[in-house]
């Protein structure tokens, strides 16, 4: 292994040194060597070396600290990761697992532009579902989410609506040893406090078949050594909230009137809110909060990563497209800058919706048009900062259609009539400016305008300008 790294490391230009023994690697360190990372050898269960861990971690915490073990042992890796160990590294190990295991960890060294392509990747999470690291942000999230993994604990994770929350809380429960027991998502703010309370810790209900009734068990109960994901915490109600930090301290799950049995589940919740200002209005208790906050993930909304943006474009794309059936719908150089160039305030829902109406209307020009015409204040994050959700666009009409060419049509139309009445109201009804902005002929315009009906409505007495 060591002509294997000896080897990467001169191919990345990465300056190796190795220590023969814990205790010279130990030496090393406490005489001021600074390393950017260790890769540890644990050996055969060595007891000595996972001392040797545990003191690299308290002379140098912000070191971080891969081990290569010999074999995968769910007690030595939980002792080696309770340690402080980033990563847990079973050989054999091929050339491609090496440079992605020690570059991931030495995110914070590299800019966007110089990091390793191994890492720039697409990780499935389960059917359907991916998480993309192309970002700097992204690839020190995912390295966070791994390290909290490891670990039985609470955690909050904050970030926009669409931002990919609840993506990071599945990605917190493949990684952990939990991830073969189920995971459960309650939307807190989709129930009433009653039905939320049932569906939490149980309740009472009526069998059609049987005398009387019997107890329903709750989610928390049927996810026994499982992930509950509560979404939106700030949205449920403060009694809840209350005898869910009841569950955090008495590890009891309040079923049958408060009897129930230990609980052993890991509680993830999300928040699009403010957690300060959620305090101070009264919607998320102080004390919970503590409890949830100790270790906390912050997603960063689409705008910070917009290179990120090809990737979740062709990803959409193609899943998109397996699911109706069509051919996938390639990205000019035109429409991606558009993309890239796009705030995204919707952040991924928003731009799932724009893919999905691209690959039913095949429209590029309509697509660009979508993101170039959109209102200035739309485009400003931080209105979208400060209201937190983006107004839906406007496409009612397309989902009461059932057949697709129907709804090809439908959207098409409304996209289109949308694009050409932004241009016209920010021309003040100058149709000869409205087309050049459009990039279409005049005839064109005028045929358009004529189809949909549609009419300058008091430009001209407000305005004075002519219609040209």
């Amino acid at each position: 292994m060591l002509e294997t790294l000896g080897s990467i490391a001169q191919a990345k230009s990465w300056n190796m040194r190795v220590a023969e023994s814990g205790w010279e690697a130990l030496e090393r360190v406490q005489s001021g060597e600074r390393p950017s990372l260790v890769l540890l050898d644990l050996g055969q269960q060595d007891a000595d070396s996972l001392h040797t861990l545990r003191w690299l971690r308290r002379v140098r915490p912000e070191t971080p600290i891969l081990v290569v073990a010999d074999f995968s042992d769910v007690q030595h890796k939980t002792e080696a990761i309770r340690l402080g160990a980033r990563e847990y590294l079973v050989r054999p190990l091929q050339r491609p697992q090496i440079v992605a295991a020690i570059a991931r960890h030495l995110t914070l060294e590299y800019e966007d532009d110089d990091f390793p392509t191994e890492l720039q990747e697409i990780e499935e999470i389960d059917e359907g579902r991916f998480f993309i690291a192309a970002s700097a942000a992204m690839r020190r999230l995912r390295m966070q989410a791994g390290l909290l993994a490891q670990i039985n604990v609470p955690l909050l994770v904050l970030g926009e609506k669409g931002s990919g929350k609840n993506v990071v809380a599945r990605l917190v429960h493949k990684l952990s040893l939990r991830s073969g027991f189920p995971f459960l998502k309650i939307a807190c703010g989709a129930l009433s406090g009653d039905l939320l309370e049932n569906e939490l810790f149980g309740g009472n209900h009526s069998h059609p078949h049987a005398n009387g009734h019997r107890s329903r068990p709750g989610k928390i109960e049927s996810c026994e050594q499982g992930t509950i994901l509560l979404d939106e915490i700030t949205e449920m109600p403060l009694e809840l909230q209350s005898k869910l930090l009841h569950l955090f301290e008495e590890k009891q799950s309040l079923a049958n009137g408060g009897n129930g049995a230990k609980a052993d589940v890991r509680i993830i919740a999300s928040t699009c809110a403010n957690p300060e200002q959620a305090m101070a209005q009264g919607a998320l208790r102080q004390d919970l909060y503590y409890r949830l906050s100790s270790f906390t993930i912050h997603v960063p909304p689409l705008r910070q990563r917009s290179n990120e943006v090809p990737l979740l474009l062709g990803h959409f794309m193609s899943q998109l497209a397996r699911h109706y059936g069509l051919e996938p719908r390639p990205f000019s150089p035109e429409l991606l800058g558009e993309c890239q160039r796009y705030p995204w305030p919707g952040n991924l829902t928003q731009m799932e919706s724009f893919v999905k109406r691209y690959l039913v209307t095949r429209d590029e020009e309509a697509a660009i048009g979508e993101l170039q015409n959109q209102p200035e204040n739309l485009l400003e994050p931080a209105a979208w900062e400060r209201h937190g959700n983006p107004p839906s666009h406007s496409f009612p009409a397309a989902r009461q259609h059932s057949g697709l060419k129907s709804l090809v049509q439908s959207i098409k139309g409304e996209a289109e009539r949308n694009a050409i009445l932004t241009a016209l109201e920010q021309t003040h009804w100058n149709r000869r400016a409205a087309a050049r902005l459009l990039k279409v002929s005049y005839r064109t315009l005028l045929y358009k305008i004529q189809q949909y009906n549609m009419s300058p409505a008091g430009y001209l007495s407000q305005y004075g300008v002519p219609l040209e």
